[in-house]
């Protein structure tokens, strides 16, 4: 239950006067995902990304291009549209003693500008200033103003991102009225010594402040209030990350102890030994299960570091401790190459492995759950289906959860749930950064498998504007002759008339017409049962060719892949394009990966392209990519819908993660259930940032 303190902040934004239920609509688009109805809080957290600063007029000569101005101007000149140019935009010319400048008008009110705008006038002009064609413009000015109205402006007014119907200016007297609307007497759940060392105001302080700038600096990520509401976002996640931990913890975990037999017959199948990264995670694993705490741990290994080999080994010693395992995996494609790859290497120990997905045949399903209701099955290996109703364990004391950021916290503990204080294991093939794995995963033990096994060859990376396809047509059909296998990757499934993306389908049909049916085609939109005979096509040799989307970014394994093409390379993340060249290299032949852009490329795109052909560290360029793009996209968490932040920014705000962590430590150590009066007030904290997950969890026990 939210504090009742609380609820004029999670009402629709629909209730502030000035907000109908046309621009409620627009609030909604702006501020919320598809299907979400805006709130007040929603509109709170929509801090300003810029101010108009009115206090410095600058003359037009020292006026900045591309940002707000305020310029003091005589009307010069009107220049309606005519002639050949009768739809052109309206243009009206004024000038200071320093230079001039155009205002635009498009589809003009000209009744309006001959009022607002008079020749010969003085007026104050407030809009972006823009070079357009070698001339000073700004379109659509914000403000038209003579001298005495501009004395009765704000000296500094936030602007907000806004959307199209919506303009910066309806969204702040929303935000004014929004303001009215903060409770009175919201409790103080920060430390007071720290926030007189930080100079903090209070929550609704902070709040005010950001939304009512003295200056451009008030904004700032940096500035004191944009650092207080930051600091309080963080400190709600890290609380919440250790209530969900101390839940984990607080129930009893199991012993499972076994001497390793089967293990060393996993070993003695490898034609290869393990690395001493994998030897360490394997120690720190048996070490977490023998332990009668739940483990919960983090496996993260780049690409081709042999996670899933460090897992299989994990589930064998809790199948020779007398348990079953699992592993869920988020596509169909992945789950059925890992049982493909585990199911030898485990029939060689004795272990009983099945497959569980959603397209799996009744008959073929129903003997799955009852083998694994007898404890017939050992090892289940499949996708969501595992933690459906009606899937039972006999004894379920490991759950591992592959590629994790794909899942929320309560899909990795729903597959733990299905037994009894059941081990945790979550793998990802996206090294994280440091920081991100104290943010996202705080409540976590963490393995990092830092090493590749031996034999793996460099792959050759180059970056090829796309004016050169045709080139690189001919470079794999040469390379096609001597039997090699080409995966060629385009960012969409099909042609769309607003956008200029490669498609898979389009590729598809123009490499089939040059190499006939050795191409094959794979995409999210295939049913299972196809795109499963496109990949076995391909596995097999008979296709050379397959064009893919990301569908195959993760974990696919094909080791005669040794091209790998990825269209429009520019419109992909670093840490995307990484996983993508992963899938070659995995054999003993050469290979090499083509980056192919479409230029001017932007100084991001650049940097991406550069470091992927510097490097094939993936925690380095995982560090990279955190700089370029922001937590929420390196982690997927944007596209899946996860919650990502929604003020602090942790490229600015990061040096504030270790104060919340051991903040959040010394607060449950010293009031494990928030019942003091602190603890009360971090209750509204958590209800405000909506971990109301982790409340719950506090209520449960």
């Amino acid at each position: 239950m939210r504090p009742p303190l609380l609820d004029p902040l999670f009402a629709a934004v629909s209730v502030l006067s000035g907000v109908g239920p046309k621009s409620a609509l627009l609030f909604d688009r702006l501020l919320t995902p598809p299907g979400s109805a805006a709130r007040i809080i929603d509109l709170l957290f929509h801090l300003p990304n810029e101010v108009i600063d009115r206090r410095d007029r600058p003359k037009i000569i020292d006026a900045k291009i591309g940002k707000q101005v305020v310029l003091d101007v005589r009307v010069t000149e009107h220049r309606p549209p005519g002639g050949r140019y009768s739809k052109g935009p309206y243009r009206v010319h004024v000038e200071d003693d320093t230079g001039d400048v155009q205002l635009v008008f498009f589809m003009a009110n000209v009744s309006w500008i001959e009022k607002s705008l008079p020749v010969g006038a003085r007026r104050f002009v407030s809009g972006r200033l823009e070079l357009y064609d070698g001339y000073r413009q700004i379109v659509h000015p914000d403000r038209v103003l003579d001298a005495e109205s501009v004395q009765k402006l704000a000296p500094v007014e936030p602007v907000y991102g806004a959307t199209e119907g919506l303009q910066s200016r309806a969204i702040a007297r929303a935000v004014e009225a929004a303001l009215q609307r903060v409770p009175q007497g919201i409790p103080e759940w920060l430390d007071p010594t720290f926030v007189t060392a930080q100079n903090f105001a209070d929550f609704a302080g902070a709040l005010d402040a950001i939304h009512h700038p003295v200056g451009p600096t008030a904004i700032a990520p940096e500035s004191a209030a944009y650092t207080r509401l930051a600091y309080d976002e963080l400190l709600s996640q890290q609380l919440a990350l250790r209530l969900v931990r101390a839940r984990m913890r607080r129930a009893a975990g199991r012993t499972s102890e076994a001497s390793g037999k089967l293990i060393e017959k996993i070993k003695a199948a490898l034609p290869f030994s393990l690395t001493n990264a994998q030897r360490d995670a394997l120690a720190e694993i048996r070490a977490d299960l023998a332990s009668d705490k739940r483990m919960l741990r983090l496996l993260q290994g780049d690409v081709g570091s042999g996670k899933t080999l460090v897992a299989l080994m994990a589930m064998a010693h809790i199948v020779e401790g007398g348990s079953q395992a699992a592993m869920m995996a988020p596509t169909e494609i992945l789950a059925r190459q890992h049982f493909a790859r585990i199911a030898p290497l485990a029939e060689t120990a004795g272990l009983r492995v099945a497959l569980l997905t959603g397209r799996d045949k009744p008959a073929e399903r129903k003997r799955t759950l009852e083998g694994l209701a007898a404890g017939e099955i050992d090892i289940a290996v499949g996708t969501h289906a595992l933690i459906e109703e009606g899937v039972a364990f006999r004894d379920l004391a490991l759950a591992i959860v592959d590629e994790q950021h794909r899942f929320g916290v309560h899909q990795r503990l729903a597959l733990g749930d299905k037994g009894e204080a059941a081990d945790i294991l979550v793998m990802t093939a996206t090294p994280i950064p440091r920081t991100l794995v104290l943010t996202y995963f705080g409540d976590m033990d963490v393995s990092s498998l830092t090493e590749k096994p031996a034999g793996r060859q460099p792959i050759d990376t180059r970056a090829v504007p796309v004016e050169r396809i045709g080139e690189v047509i001919e470079a794999i059909g040469r390379a096609m002759q001597s039997g090699a296998r080409i995966y060629w990757v385009c960012p969409l499934v099909e042609e769309s008339e607003t956008s200029d993306l490669a498609a898979a389908t389009e590729r598809h049909a123009d490499l089939v017409r040059i190499f006939g049916d050795r191409v094959g085609l794979v995409h999210g939109r295939k049913k299972g049962a196809d795109k499963d005979a496109a990949m076995a096509a391909f596995q097999s040799g008979d296709t050379q060719i397959l064009v893919a989307t990301t569908v195959i970014e993760v974990g696919v394994d094909v080791p005669e892949a040794t091209v790998m093409v990825i269209e429009h390379a520019e419109r992909f993340g670093l840490a995307q394009l990484h996983q993508l060249r992963g899938r070659v290299g995995r054999g003993d032949a050469r290979s090499s990966c083509l980056l192919l852009y479409k230029g001017p490329l932007n100084e991001t795109a650049k940097a991406r392209l550069e470091t992927l052909r510097e490097t094939e560290d993936g925690f380095r360029i995982a560090e990279m990519d955190l700089k370029l793009r922001g937590e929420g996209e390196v982690l997927g968490t944007r596209q899946s819908g996860a919650p990502g932040f929604r003020i602090a920014r942790l490229d600015v705000h990061a040096h504030l993660l270790g104060a919340a962590r051991d903040d959040a430590e010394l607060i449950l150590r010293n009031d494990p259930d928030l019942q003091s009066e602190r603890g009360e007030a971090l209750r509204v904290l958590l209800y405000l940032f909506e971990r109301d997950e982790a409340v719950r969890l506090l209520r449960s026990g």
